[in-house]
């Protein structure tokens, strides 16, 4: 038997099962990846739940962190939020040729990921540089928010987003910099503010 996931309610909450082992699929393993909802998955919707789901099935599916890091947010879009489950008993079932036809044609919407190097001097140590030839971006490692620097109408513009569906769809906060003035610490203003909105784990910076 191929491999095949199976999706059900249990008192409410969605359950997830790996055939032909029936194994249950938790959040655990993909939270280290995406804290979207440690309270579980689900499906249905462009959400956090579907999006940790997606996460948590491509990470299962292919045990590549890259592959599933980059590509849940189209995964999510395209395959978990057309499923349904409105009853106790099984409500879909997709299989691992069906997500890898999926992801066939997955050839964009490509979640920014950190380029490998040290953190920022000027910034704290939960963001990091991501690479990305048009613009500077910088990715808060521990949840999914970025800040996004481009041309603004009369200097930059420094934007502080969540990743949605595609490439920082979601401001959540901006400042203007004149050409003369200080960029880094608008920023790092910026970053202190993604901090202060949802605090790092304990422990980190």
């Amino acid at each position: 038997m191929t491999k095949a996931y199976i999706g059900w309610r249990r008192q409410g909450d969605l359950v997830v099962t790996r055939l032909p082992e029936d194994t249950e699929l938790t959040p655990d393993r993909s939270l280290d990846l995406v804290n979207h909802s440690p309270s579980g998955f689900e499906v249905g919707y462009r959400g956090s739940g579907p999006a940790q789901l997606a996460c948590g099935l491509l990470l299962d599916h292919y045990d590549d962190t890259q592959v599933a890091r980059e590509h849940y947010i189209a995964f999510r879009s395209r395959v978990i939020s057309q499923l349904e489950c409105n009853g106790p008993a099984a409500c879909w079932y997709l299989t691992g040729e069906e997500i890898d036809a999926a992801m066939a044609t997955i050839t964009d919407d490509v979640v920014a990921l950190p380029d490998g190097g040290g953190p920022s001097p000027t910034l704290p140590e939960n963001w990091r540089t991501v690479t990305r030839p048009d613009r500077r971006v910088f990715q808060r490692a521990d949840r999914d928010h970025y800040i996004v620097l481009g041309d603004g109408t009369d200097g930059w513009l420094a934007v502080l987003c969540s990743q949605g569906d595609r490439a920082y769809p979601a401001p959540l906060a901006s400042r203007t910099v004149s050409d003369d003035g200080d960029v880094e610490r608008a920023i790092r203003d910026l970053a202190d503010e993604s901090n202060g909105l949802i605090e790092p784990p304990e422990g980190e910076c």
